[in-house]
């Protein structure tokens, strides 16, 4: 084998709560995680040499490439268990940058999946986890084959929820044309508990919350699963991003109620009832809101 192409999916955050900061400054979240349709396409070439290059169509990528989750994974690989390979890496992207769909975790976690099997290396999916683990927090979940997903500790403590594998929900997903850090939002998130500790209440919440929604998501009940939707940096990424907040009040007008911002944002998503439901919504989105861009998602299978 010498050329393999790969889908690299997005991935929304239906329920996040950060529990507290851990001594290595990351902090520790509960989440439930969906992989969706959208997504980028890596191509992967060997090469003859043992270089690593990447290349994309997105003006948005790092100019070097070093730091791109993409070459760094190739990298990890590469320095672990294939000192003489080399190879070629282009990223067609669709998934928005900095938006809290975890794209560029996607990206390397594909790379990661991608050269296990262009390298002939036969690495089990535990040793592709930790080596996945040092690049970043979420990419550990786009190593499982799964539609829905629990991560715990720092999001990387993955655990698969095969009694979801059929479960395919619809969504509008919006993405203000805006970069946010992740990093910044968290430390956003230390700042404000910092400030007031009474808050802790209302941007923590207790673990047993995803268990329920599990439970609203399974039997497919809007009602029971919005009030159960929950995102700690929410309240931080829209003080700073009111850009977030007038993308949830459009959702509103439309009447959805099941709507929630994904990772430290900006991107936000609604759960609607079908495919048609969100076309129709989703194209009087696109004309009310031109500053936006409007996707139709479903999970992926």
């Amino acid at each position: 084998m010498d050329k393999l192409i790969l889908n690299s999916y997005a991935k929304l955050n239906l329920y996040l709560s950060v529990l507290n900061k851990r001594p290595d400054r990351y902090h520790n979240i509960s989440t439930l995680f969906e992989r969706i349709s959208l997504y980028d396409k890596i191509a992967l070439k060997n090469r003859l040499d043992a270089k690593i290059r990447v290349s994309s169509d997105s003006p948005c990528l790092p100019k070097d490439q070093t730091q791109n989750l993409a070459y760094r994974a190739a990298q990890l690989l590469q320095d672990v268990y294939a000192p003489d390979k080399g190879v070629d890496i282009k990223i067609a992207k669709r998934i928005p940058v900095g938006a809290g769909l975890g794209g560029g975790s996607s990206n390397a976690a594909s790379v990661i999946l991608g050269l296990n099997k262009l390298w002939a290396l036969s690495l089990s999916r535990d040793k592709l986890v930790r080596l996945a683990k040092k690049l970043g927090s979420d990419v550990a979940f786009f190593l499982y084959d799964c539609p829905f997903a629990l991560g715990g500790n720092k999001g990387d403590k993955i655990k698969e929820l095969k009694t979801l594998k059929n479960t395919r929900l619809w969504h509008i997903l919006i993405v203000p044309k805006i970069h946010v850090s992740t990093p910044f939002i968290y430390k956003g998130w230390d700042s404000l508990l910092a400030s007031d500790k009474s808050k802790i209440a209302g941007l923590t919440r207790a673990r047993y919350d995803v268990k329920m929604l599990l439970l609203a998501i399974k039997k497919k009940d809007l009602s029971l699963i919005y009030p159960r939707m929950f995102n700690s940096l929410q309240q931080v990424t829209t003080k700073v991003y009111p850009a977030v907040g007038r993308i949830i009040k459009a959702l509103l007008k439309l009447g959805l109620k099941a709507i929630l911002m994904s990772g430290s944002g900006p991107a936000v998503f609604a759960i609607v009832l079908s495919g048609k439901e969100a076309a129709t919504l989703s194209r009087r989105l696109k004309l009310e809101n031109k500053q936006f861009r409007v996707f139709v998602v479903r999970t992926a299978a």
